[in-house]
């Protein structure tokens, strides 16, 4: 069975957490081991991943240098830092792997372009927050000076940049071809690099991609026989948080949706299970990483298909 991963970026770098080499490596080696057991059930595994706090990190190191040096370099843009995560977490995550699975076992990560089209709503209402907090003052400023966009978050600001819908995967014919060898596949990492056609240049753009939906559309182009989102809680939970609240064992993507999940939370993770549920037939499962082998046996976790109608609870 060919198996998609989503991994949260909370799984790489824990909430309140030094962002630290050591602190993400002790965290990949937990999901390492996790992540390995679908290997040994004998699944071909493709492996996305989040990289919100490792992106935010490199965005303050490129603020620390450039007030350094009096603003006279322009820090990176987000295009190439979210290459330089994926290229760092692909590989943490190979090695930590490869020291769970037998020396056979080929990896490969995927520097991979997601392409996003230039007329999506998103580019006229920027959402995300990324990078640093600043004053109003500081944030005004910036905003003048670099043309950046920026909004309240609490008592501070930051700048917000859009996030639009995946389009197109460049990547997939060497992702394919590596599959089929036999190789588990780290790919899509943080949504992948958004890229834009300017005329007839291929460029970057100052954007994140949701990871979940970028991995839902990798998923259906593999031919993925299951799409696993993994996160920090075991179920999707209708009334989260409250005593009242109660876990969904099975959800058909027409009841699920109606349920008005949080944007910056779990709603990405259920749109992503619905659109992969109706676009392919087959199960997308939302779960705690910590259970992967059970939700890969249908043991445990959110299924989300369009195989009976309503809500079924645990």
């Amino acid at each position: 069975m060919r198996v998609v991963v989503a991994l949260g970026g909370n799984a790489l770098q824990k909430r309140g957490e030094p962002m630290t080499a050591e602190n993400q490596r002790n965290n990949v080696k937990i999901a390492a081991k996790q992540l390995s057991e679908v290997t040994k059930l004998g699944h071909n595994l493709v492996m996305c991943h989040g990289n919100g706090p490792q992106v935010g990190l490199l965005g303050l190191q490129n603020d620390a240098y450039a007030r350094h040096v009096d603003g006279k370099v322009t820090p990176y843009p987000l295009d190439v830092l979210g290459a330089q995560t994926e290229g760092m977490i692909g590989y943490m995550i190979e090695q930590e792997m490869g020291n769970e699975l037998p020396f056979e076992v080929p990896f490969a990560t995927i520097l991979t372009q997601t392409e996003v089209d230039p007329a999506d709503p998103a580019f006229a209402n920027p959402t995300k927050f990324v990078g640093p907090v600043y004053t109003k003052e500081e944030a005004e400023k910036l905003a003048a000076d670099k043309g950046w966009t920026v909004k309240a978050d609490g008592e501070y600001f930051r700048r917000v940049v859009p996030s639009p819908k995946p389009k197109r995967i460049f990547e997939m014919r060497p992702i394919k071809w590596l599959i089929e060898k036999g190789a588990v596949v780290i790919a899509a990492g943080g949504g992948g690099i958004p890229t834009m056609y300017d005329g007839d240049q291929l460029v970057g753009v100052e954007a994140v991609i949701d990871k979940d939906l970028a991995s839902c559309l990798l998923a259906r182009e593999v031919g993925a026989d299951y799409f696993v989102i993994a996160t920090d809680v075991p179920t999707v939970f209708v009334g989260w948080g409250t005593p009242e609240a109660k876990a969904i064992r099975h959800a058909h993507p027409d009841e699920i949706e109606k349920m008005g999940f949080a944007a910056g939370s779990m709603g990405p993770k259920v749109e992503a299970a619905c659109e992969f549920a109706r676009l392919t037939g087959k199960k997308a499962v939302i779960g705690a990483l910590e259970d992967i082998a059970r939700i890969v046996a249908g043991e445990a976790g959110t299924v989300i298909s369009t195989e009976k109608p309503g809500i079924e609870w645990y």
